[in-house]
């Protein structure tokens, strides 16, 4: 790897979690200031991914060519995700909702479409391991993704769409108190959340153990993976508890975004093995 593969395959890793950390600690900013930054940001990431992964994209070999595009799947939805880091966490009041609705509105479709790509890339990566001859560990991936991601979709029109017009009519007709049916849905769909953020995490643990069991990762970084997604699922499903850094923790794995910052890691893992080694995966 020449010191420029190093250099943008570090900035590429920092990615997820710099923005997390914009997100998090800074909160939301004016759209002509995050925007702007955004746009250079998304050049530096298209430039990185460029100098980590040339050879394999234009490779002769059209398998080659398959991992660069199924790894592309992967890490593209991060370049729209990151836009995060200047529109902060979600509003925590009615009138900061509406008065930022459409940045809101952006942020869960973007989440959408990035959901439907990773699992398009997902679904192509487990037809790889199953020609590979592994244990089908990716099996169970795809079928966890295949409930995983409707429900995604589903809590992800929950917040874009449903909590923007309630939040509208609420304030139309200036209630006071919220109505039995929004309370209703809104425990539904922490139960929802809950079960999707869980199935997500178990699905990068099984792709997690189908790339160990064909070889294709070196066993420690698997184990991991591994890790760190049955962590997260545990995480995600755990009931509400005084005990505050167990709260920041269940609070941080049900971000949207944060499950899929495993499988991007892989994605960059895959990108870079695909272009040093080019018979790696045959």
């Amino acid at each position: 790897m020449t010191n420029r593969q190093a250099l943008s395959r570090f900035y590429l890793t920092l990615v997820p979690f710099l923005a997390a950390g914009v997100a998090l600690g800074l909160g939301h900013s004016s759209p002509q200031l995050y925007l702007p930054i955004w746009l250079a940001h998304a050049a530096l990431m298209a430039i990185a991914v460029w100098g980590l992964g040339k050879n394999c994209f234009f490779n002769p070999d059209p398998e080659q060519r398959q991992l660069g595009n199924i790894a592309l799947l992967v890490i593209i939805p991060w370049i729209g995700f990151t836009v995060f880091a200047g529109m902060g966490p979600p509003p925590t009041s009615i009138p900061e909702w509406l008065n930022t609705v459409t940045e809101q509105q952006i942020r869960y479709s973007l989440l959408i479409a990035g959901g439907i790509l990773i699992t398009v890339a997902l679904t192509l990566l487990a037809n790889k391991l199953r020609q590979s001859g592994e244990q089908p560990y990716w099996l169970l991936g795809l079928l966890a993704m295949g409930v995983a991601l409707p429900l995604f979709i589903l809590n992800m029109a929950y917040w874009g769409s449903f909590l923007g017009e309630s939040f509208t009519n609420f304030s139309a007709a200036s209630l006071a108190k919220r109505p039995d049916w929004y309370l209703s849905m809104r425990a539904l769909f922490n139960w929802i959340s809950g079960v999707e953020v869980a199935l997500l995490y178990l699905v990068t643990a099984a792709f997690g153990l189908a790339l160990q069991s064909a070889n294709w990762f070196r066993s420690k970084a698997c184990r991991l993976y591994v890790f760190f997604s049955l962590v997260g699922a545990l995480l995600g499903v755990l009931p509400s508890f005084s005990f505050e850094p167990l709260e920041i923790a269940t609070y941080l794995v049900s971000i949207p975004a944060f499950p899929f910052i495993m499988p991007y890691l892989m994605a960059l893992n895959l990108l870079n093995l695909a272009n040093r080694i080019p018979n790696k995966f045959r």
